[in-house]
């Protein structure tokens, strides 16, 4: 595990984004409220959040932090057949909370999965990533439209 005692706390933003794909009739069950496991974004936004703060937990040699601040945003995006994930995790730390971000969004998405997989086996979650983080040494980076670029 790194060291990171000797580093200051600072404040430490990370924003991330991911999507699943689905069958119409599947979001349409989501966004009427329909779904015989109940609300499917509400439980999958819990989990996200919890699933924010155990990451230490299932990551070999990540530091546990003091989660501050989670927001998970579920929008269904009825164009594309799929719900989209942002998630936004703040902490004052000595290290960043981009695990803690991914590892939230990943969760959302798999809870989702496992609340309709009864009526459509053929969800795809994808493009799960790191959108920006901000805080520590490295500072402010933001994901360019296909660059991985720091500003």
């Amino acid at each position: 595990m790194v060291d990171v005692g000797d580093k200051p706390l600072t404040q430490r933003v990370a924003v991330c984004e991911g999507y699943i794909e689905m069958k119409p009739g599947t979001l349409a069950l989501i966004m009427a409220g329909t779904h015989k496991k109940g609300d499917v974004l509400g439980v999958a936004r819990i989990a996200g959040i919890m699933a924010s703060k155990k990451t230490a937990d299932l990551i070999p040699l990540c530091h546990p932090l003091p989660i501050n601040h989670v927001e998970i945003r579920l929008e269904p995006q009825t164009d594309q057949q799929r719900v989209h994930c942002l998630t936004t995790v703040k902490t004052a730390g000595q290290t960043g909370v981009e695990m803690e971000a991914l590892m939230a969004t990943q969760i959302a998405l798999l809870t989702i999965y496992d609340m309709c997989k009864a009526v459509d086996h053929g969800m795809v979650i994808q493009s799960v990533r790191l959108l920006e983080k901000s805080g520590g040494k490295s500072g402010h980076w933001r994901r360019e439209e296909n660059s991985n670029t720091q500003s």
